[in-house]
């Protein structure tokens, strides 16, 4: 009986002692930062996803998705809500997906107390300048970041959604992948205010949505456009109850009628957070298999 009680006083020392030193070894980790933008005149934020091995292995350089929220939400969107740390983790440690940076900049805020939302140039928003001529090349020149078409890959939900497609439309040439979740592909015609006031921020965002509509830059395309648009895998992904579905499925009958692959999934969900969570375990799968092609 004694030694059973010495034996279980080491183990639990062994324990102990376990705990009070750093036994886990370097760990992924999500980064809030900010870049002053010459083009829009203020600070934007934006979080990035560093994987495990990233300090560890300082010559290595990763593939990188640029990940985009919705409207009214933030930078935080994907770390809070979406969980997107956890889910890498566990998919990088079941082999089902590589590991890769991620990084999320922020393109909207509560629009209704008069932030600017969009991924487009609009008038006093010229959002889009931004993102390519400062915010691409400041985090692919800062993070070990493989700054080619093979190795870069774009998605987004609603809003971000719409934003990645039309950005993997728009600019083929560098991203080999994109991926939209519950997207907005598309706004009805007669839905705008032709003339917005320019202080009706929302009013300026449905203008511009409807410009860079995705449906008709598939619709309109000659064939050096849909030569173009093949050399990106597309996945799109919403729900059957997502008031957003309608558009969704426009879109991709305008790319099956223009003969341009792209995968469809309809599941059961709507317009929610619980819905973009899930379709990230997709997402990050369907990018690991797309980098390097």
């Amino acid at each position: 009986m004694r030694k059973t009680i010495l034996a279980f006083i080491a183990v639990c020392a062994m324990l102990a002692a376990h705990a009070q030193s750093p036994v886990w070894g370097p760990q992924s980790k999500v980064l809030t930062d900010s870049i002053y933008s010459e083009v829009l005149k203020a600070n934007r934020a934006f979080n990035i996803f560093l994987p495990q091995s990233y300090e560890a292995d300082t010559a290595k350089k990763y593939p990188i998705l640029y990940l985009l929220h919705g409207m009214l939400d933030t930078n935080q969107g994907w770390t809070m809500r979406g969980h997107v740390k956890d889910v890498m983790d566990q998919l990088v440690a079941s082999g089902e997906a590589c590991e890769m940076i991620i990084v999320t900049p922020n393109a909207g805020g509560n629009i209704y107390a008069g932030q600017w939302n969009g991924y487009f140039n609009m008038p006093g928003w010229a959002y889009e300048d931004f993102f390519y001529k400062e915010f691409v090349p400041y985090i692919e020149n800062t993070y070990r970041v493989i700054d080619d078409k093979q190795h870069r890959a774009i998605a987004g939900l609603s809003m971000g959604g719409g934003g990645a497609t039309s950005y993997a439309q728009r600019h083929s040439d560098m991203f080999c992948a994109a991926y939209a979740m519950s997207a907005l592909m598309s706004i009805p015609a007669g839905s705008e205010n032709p003339s917005p006031n320019p202080d009706d921020k929302m009013a300026v965002l449905t203008k511009s949505v409807i410009e860079h509509s995705c449906v008709k830059f598939v619709e309109e395309a000659d064939d050096a456009r849909k030569a173009q648009l093949r050399s990106v895998q597309w996945f799109v992904d919403c729900g059957d109850d997502d008031f957003l579905l309608d558009r969704n499925i426009e879109f991709v009958q305008a790319m099956r009628k223009a003969q341009i692959p792209c995968q469809f999934r309809v599941r059961d969900g709507g317009h929610t957070w619980e819905y973009w969570h899930s379709a990230l375990y997709t997402c990050l799968k369907f990018v690991t298999r797309c980098f390097g092609k």
